[in-house]
Parts: structure tokens; sequence; C-alpha cells
């Protein structure tokens, strides 16, 4: 029986083992989608207890504590730290098969040396040491940074962000690691909410503009790109419920722009028209700049409305939409590339059936523009587990070239998730390893090297055109 997760944890082959410690294990790690807060970076913020790093803003840890019956007192409500703490300890010795499992164990040893097991009955002794441990100087936000070897952050940002914390770290020559936005335009384009008028006055201040026509829309939207992209920002990001294609002419998209102003109900029809302009235009303004454009989709978002109207969005209550055509994502990609406006490309599914589908629609648009333009990301969400992955990776090889790659991402508002970079890339290495072991691929560690370290960070930073070393 194997130890249980041993410097070889998830490597059950010689080759895995070899090309883990080999190539993987120390490459750096380059975050180019989190949801992470650049303040609390700028303002270098210590964390009192283990419970506010690691269950606070944490909807994955939620959702499998309300699993275990756990009352909402004790998951958002105002219970002790330590209450909260036991009980997250006490779901957790449940959760076997589940990456939570795996993430926060690697977490205590990667950042608190704890090499034990968190349960009910090791609550106690985990809570007093990792609180212990916070209250060192090597514990603050950059230097949990700096422990994990991260030399590029992007964040998650709206285009009415001023970014003043982004130019606060940027002129800090202290903290060494980049941190730059993102920009994610979802309020600029949800047509459909209630508080959109109001959105766009607070966007047409940020561009010193009056929006009053998707004209001006366009123009401010440019505007603020152009800020953006003066910050250092190499990449957009869009949470979309699919992708959609409804082309309309112009003359449409102004009047059902003109009439959402006035206040009237937008339908459904008419909502997928103008959304489906708005990331025409954004994709073809990317394509100018030379920015990565990156689409979420397949989520169905705040199912459970009673608790959406205590909570909010983004809380737990989301599960995959089992609707997310293939078809209207090449035609959106086919109208992007009739029209020259086509940038790299993203896509993200959180529905695993759709696979196979994206690994057949890459394959229809990649070019000499660069190498892997258009790309699959990696298992996302509900997704990011051993099984997720290793079916994402495999249908991906199947299908393209396993070899170009981006890798992995955290996608986390917590500073302590950086070993999922870690568990990625020991479930990459078990994978190619496997491979290799099973004569699928020659034990040739020159190009195994090159494909283990690409997939691990530098096709990342090629890919992004991102100003770091690239040689590891």
């Amino acid at each position: 029986m194997k130890p249980f997760m041993d410097e070889n944890f998830l490597l059950s082959t010689e080759t895995a083992q070899e090309l883990y410690h080999e190539f993987a294990e120390k490459m750096p790690v380059l975050d180019y989608h989190c949801h992470i807060n650049p303040q609390e970076i700028a303002e270098d913020r210590k964390f009192d207890t283990i419970t506010q790093v690691w269950l606070g803003g944490d909807h994955y840890k939620w959702r499998q504590m309300r699993s275990n019956g756990v009352d909402e007192y004790y998951i958002t409500g105002d219970a002790p730290d330590r209450e909260k703490f036991q009980k997250w300890a006490e779901t957790l010795e449940k959760a076997i098969g589940n990456p939570l499992y795996h993430w926060s164990h690697l977490e205590l040893q990667r950042f608190f040396g704890y090499h034990g097991v968190l349960n009910g009955d090791t609550a106690e002794e985990v809570w007093n040491l990792c609180n212990a441990k916070l209250q060192e100087d090597s514990m603050s936000v950059r230097n949990l940074i700096r422990q994990s070897n991260v030399t590029l952050i992007c964040t998650t940002d709206d285009p009415a962000d001023d970014l003043r914390w982004h130019k606060m770290i940027d002129e800090d020559d202290s903290f060494e690691v980049q941190v730059l936005p993102a920009w994610r335009p979802d309020k600029a384009m949800n047509l459909e909410k209630p508080d959109y008028i109001e959105y766009l006055d607070k966007l047409g201040k940020a561009a010193d503009m009056e929006i009053k026509s998707f004209k001006d829309l366009r123009a401010a939207l440019s505007k603020r790109m152009a800020f953006f992209d003066e910050m250092g920002c190499r990449a957009s990001d869009h949470a979309l419920e699919y992708v959609m294609y409804a082309p309309a002419s112009d003359a449409e998209i102004e009047d059902i722009f003109t009439e959402r102003l006035m206040g009237a109900q937008i339908s459904r029809e008419d909502e997928l028209k103008f959304k489906t302009a708005f990331m025409m235009f954004v994709a073809g303004e990317y394509t100018k700049l030379g920015w990565a454009m990156q689409l979420h989709y397949g989520c169905k978002r705040d199912n459970n409305t009673t608790m959406y109207k205590k909570l909010g969005p983004d809380t737990g209550y989301d599960c995959i939409n089992n609707y997310a055509p293939s078809s209207e994502t090449a035609d959106f990609l086919n109208a992007l590339n009739e029209a020259g406006n086509l940038p790299k490309t993203i896509l993200y599914s959180l529905n695993p059936n759709d696979d196979e589908a994206l690994g057949t629609i890459l394959g229809c648009f990649q070019n000499s523009d660069a190498i892997g333009k258009i790309q699959q990301g990696s298992a996302w969400w509900f997704n990011d587990n051993k099984t997720g992955m290793m079916k994402q990776m495999t249908s991906l090889a199947n299908l393209g070239l396993l070899g170009n790659f981006n890798g992995m991402l955290t996608d986390s508002r917590s500073f302590l998730s950086y070993p999922r970079h870690e568990y990625f890339r020991r479930i990459l290495c078990e994978l190619i390893g496997g491979w290799v072991e099973n004569g699928e691929y020659p034990k040739d560690m020159k190009s195994l090297e090159k494909i283990i370290k690409g997939i691990s960070y530098n096709n990342a930073v090629r890919y992004f055109g991102f100003n770091l070393e690239t040689k590891y």
C-alpha cells in the first residue's frame, strides 16, 4: 500500500515519477486566470485565522458543508471562525474521492508543514498550528505568492475599474511578481440585468463620455481597452451561458439598445442578437490589441432562488448547463474568421460532454498566427479533479496537439490555492508517464521535457505574450 500523499502522490509508475520530479515539480506558476483581490496584494494582507483564508468566499467548500447537513450559520453566517473550521474539518473527512480532500492536504503540507490528516478529531491541533503559522511574516499575501513560485498573476477586472491597485503594485519595486489586469466586460454585455442602465452610467464616467447608443458603447469600451492595454492587460475573459451566434444588422442592434435605454423589456431573441454583436465587436478589438479571448460557458447559475436572494451570486448554487451547442460555437468563430477578427481564443465548457466537440472545433481554425491559436481550456470548476483532468487531456491528445496545451490556471479567490498547479502537474505526468510505460510514446526524455515544461508553464508564457523568461 502506498503512503498517504507522499512525494509520489498520484504517480504510479517510474516514468511518471521521473517526469514530475525532473521536469514539472520546480517549474514556476503562471496564474493567467484567477479571482483574487489585487488590493490584498497591494496591501500585503495577513490573515488572522485559517478560516479567513480557507473558507472566506470558497463556494467549493460551502457546497460540501451543505451536503454534510451543516447549518448556514457555520458556512456564510456569523459563527465564530473556530466553529466554522470545526464544521469544515468534520465535512472533509467524508470527502473521499473529492479534489477538495487532496487540495486541502496539499495546502496544509506546502504552507504549514502539516503532514497529518485533518478531520473532526485533529481540528484543534490543525487550527492552532495554522493560526500560529499565519502570524509569521512569511505568511503575508505576497510571501504566499513567492513561496508558490508564481511569476505572474492575471486578475479579473471590470472595464470601469480604475486599476489603482494594479498601478500601486507595478510601482512597488519591492514586489517582483507581475500582477496584471484581465478584461471581464460581462456587465457591459448583459443588457437584460436590472441594473444595466446604472452600470452604463458608471462605464461612461470611466470613459469620460455619455453612452446613448451602441456606437457610444463601442467607443467607451475601446477607450477602456486602450487603458487596460497600457496597464499590461493581455487577455479578456467572458462568462457566457453558451456561445451564442444570432447575427443582426447594425440598425437592428441600435434599436434594441435604444429600447433598453428607454426601460423596455428585451426579448430573449433580441438579447442574443445584442450579445452576438457585442462579442463580435470586442473580439475584433482583441485581435487588434493582440489579446487572447477566454470564453467560459456551460454554467447555469443561481439555481436556488431562496438562497440567491439571501447571499447573492457565487455562493455555491451553480450547476452544469447541458445546453452548449457546438454548432453555434463553430459559427461564431467562423464569423470572426470571415471578418479577419478571430483572436487567440481559449474555450472552456463546464460540460465535460463538450470535450470531443471542442477538440474538433479547434482544428477548424488553427493557423500560423500563433502556435495553438485556438485552445481548449483546462478542465474547469466541477471538472478540475483527477477524472475530469484525465478526460480533458486525453480528449485533447486524441483530437489535437496536447503538447501545445496552455495547462493549468488557478481560477480561485484564495492565496492558498497554488498547489492546484502541483495537483494538475502530477496528473499530467501520470497520464503521459502511463503512455510511455505502455509503449505508446518513446522514452525520449528531450521531447518529454519539452512537453511537460511547456504544458506546465512555457506554452502559456508564449501564448499570451507575457514579458517573462520562457526557457525553463
